[in-house]
């Protein structure tokens, strides 16, 4: 039986979204009505999409055996997306081997954010989500597939696929992972010589040896941040082949699930015998049960901005107040760094996502009856893809927990709720993830810093300014302001301050990433301060409270309401390294509660 409190949430959804959800199922109603694409195609169009298909032009040219439309993001600057390099020419083969044809529709841009984290690249990062969306819009418009492969992990990227993905939502649409890199220097040790960098103990030629030997080869970060939150989601939302998520690059069995999702995607065209448009799978229920994923495995902040902005697209409204309601009763029952000490490839070893979603089921957490691209309902993906004599089977996934130091069952969580909180005061809206932050640390009143740039924060840390509890507000972060960067470089620095037996929190309309640690960080505080928001108000000295336990973020001073908000010059914001392109989103976005998009 379902759990209450995730039918009401389901219910509430449901009927906020009623009148943009039915125009959205009549608009893919009306593109569904005009049958295969290519049939509509001119001599002259078609003729164009075939020129360079070599053996595959004369089955183009025929209309009848499908062509799937592979959208990539690779670029060898991510380790995550570097093993996408041959995906093109393997998907082509599978294809051929179920009698379709395959082309590669276009190319979207993917930023890492661990590039650009700390540096002016990271006010692009948020907006890059849209321009992924709009860049797939454009290699889809040639009206030829019938089906799409979607080539994305990382943070914006898969949220900006699916935003494109759920706009086509007339054709089925399959995401195709490539994986984790296999395990390297603990997390937690990175995170120690970090620590020790920021307090002088070491030197960047330390620094480097440790960061070089984290992140030391293809695949995705093994940390459980956005990217591996990303491809969670997936699996609970129903896009993935049940499985793919974790399974490491270059490996006999990362290969068959690529061939298999290819294969999945002939069948489940038009033509096919089992067919499922995006707009079938992409219902509140689904995304119900991905926020349910979130709140489970203690995943990214980043996905509570791409959530709401992703549903839009499919006619879906979400706020705040679900992943808050969700977060009261949806058990925590992984423990991956920096929740905890182990990584993604230790999370998958000891049961990994098939375990989780056959728990929450059995639970009654989350919707068992939705479609996904492999079937009609979610158990499909408690099984565990393995190769067998060079064959993909699957069999029954594991039962009980291989490591209940990493993963538990329902029955015996971590906590008995989620990991994300909702926070409301005088300062409006914020969120925090609590699964990382020890109870003790979850509610802080302290006097107010105030700064306008994380480098400022850093400056006064190394000059000993830090001498007593504070909550640093750090603010013209939002992305009207500068493009909301995460503040992820803050981590270390205030968890020395914690170190030193501090009581430290963070304040901001900015982001922090799904790598926020043990810091009490109250971020996407909306309304922004460039917008006018209280935040705006805050002076050096204030008293705050902020209250991860009952939910409130306040300023405690009498005269608070009655200021007026500070205003700055936001110029430097405007141009350098891309600024320039980016006004129109800057100018027109919405706000973080509601994800902070321009383009749904």
């Amino acid at each position: 039986m379902l759990n209450d409190t995730v039918s009401r949430v389901t219910d509430r959804i449901v009927e906020r979204s009623a009148p943009l959800r039915g125009r959205y199922l009549d608009k893919i109603a009306r593109a569904q009505d005009q049958g295969v694409a290519r049939a509509h195609l001119a001599c002259g169009n078609q003729a164009h999409a075939y020129a360079a298909m070599g053996e595959d032009k004369s089955r183009l040219a025929e209309e009848r055996a499908p062509n799937i439309g592979i959208v990539t993001a690779y670029n060898d600057m991510l380790s995550a997306h570097q093993p996408y390099k041959d995906y093109p020419d393997r998907i082509k083969a599978a294809a051929r081997r179920a009698g379709a044809t395959a082309q590669v529709a276009g190319g979207v841009p993917a930023m890492c954010d661990g590039v650009t984290q700390g540096q002016t690249g990271m006010e692009l990062s948020l907006f890059s989500r849209d321009v992924i969306a709009l860049a797939a819009g454009v290699a889809l418009s040639h009206n030829t597939f019938d089906a799409v492969l979607h080539l994305g992990i990382c943070d914006k990227i898969v949220p900006g696929l699916v935003i494109a993905a759920a706009t086509f939502g007339h054709l089925p649409s399959i995401f195709v992972p490539a994986g984790p890199m296999p395990s390297g220097l603990p997390n937690d040790e990175k995170s120690k010589v970090r620590q020790q960098f920021a307090t002088g103990e070491v030197g960047r030629e330390a620094l480097m040896a440790a960061e070089m030997a984290s992140y030391h080869g293809p695949g995705t970060c093994t940390f459980y941040g956005t990217a591996n939150t990303n491809q969670m989601l997936m699996e609970f939302m129903g896009l993935h082949m049940p499985g793919a998520s974790f399974v490491n690059p270059n490996t006999p069995l990362r290969d068959a699930l690529t061939d298999e999702a290819t294969t999945r995607a002939v069948q489940i065209t038009a033509q096919g015998n089992d067919y499922r448009p995006v707009s079938d799978i992409l219902d509140a229920r689904a995304f119900v049960n991905g926020m349910v994923g979130l709140m489970s495995t203690g995943g990214s902040t980043n996905l509570v901005l791409h959530l709401p902005a992703m549903a839009r697209a499919a006619g879906v409204v979400l706020d705040i107040e679900d992943f808050n309601d969700l977060s009261s009763v949806v058990p925590l029952m992984a423990k991956v760094y920096p929740n905890g000490l182990a990584d993604v490839n230790h999370f998958h070893a000891a049961g990994g996502l098939g375990y989780m979603i056959g728990e929450l089921l059995e639970g009654g957490f989350l919707h068992p009856d939705t479609r996904t691209v492999a079937g009609d309902g979610l158990a499909l993906y408690t099984t565990e893809p393995k190769l067998k004599d060079g064959v993909l089977v699957r069999d029954e996934g594991p039962k009980e927990t291989l490591n209940d130091k990493i993963l538990r069952p329902v029955g015996n969580p971590f906590q008995a709720t989620g990991g994300l909180r909702e926070l409301k005061g005088n300062l409006g809206r914020s969120m925090m993830k609590v699964s990382a932050v020890a109870p003790e640390h979850r509610v802080i009143e302290a006097r107010a810093r105030v700064f306008h740039d994380q480098e400022a924060v850093k400056t006064a840390f190394k000059a000993g300014e830090f001498t007593e509890d504070t909550i640093v507000v750090v603010r013209f972060q939002g992305p009207t302001a500068n493009g909301m960067p995460e503040l992820h470089g803050l981590t270390p620095t205030l968890s020395v301050l914690i170190g030193r037996g501090f009581r430290v929190a963070l304040v901001t309309d900015g982001r922090m990433s799904g790598a926020s640690g043990k810091v009490p960080a109250a971020i996407h505080l909306s309304p922004e301060a460039a917008a006018g928001g209280p935040i705006a108000k805050i002076r050096d000295g204030d008293r705050l409270r902020v209250d991860a336990e009952a939910g409130t973020i306040d300023v405690l001073e009498p005269d608070f309401e009655d200021r007026a908000p500070v205003e700055v010059d936001l110029s430097a914001n405007e141009t350098g390294l891309g600024r320039e392109l980016f006004a129109a989103f800057r100018h027109h976005c919405g706000h973080a509660s509601d994800g902070a998009a321009l383009v749904v």
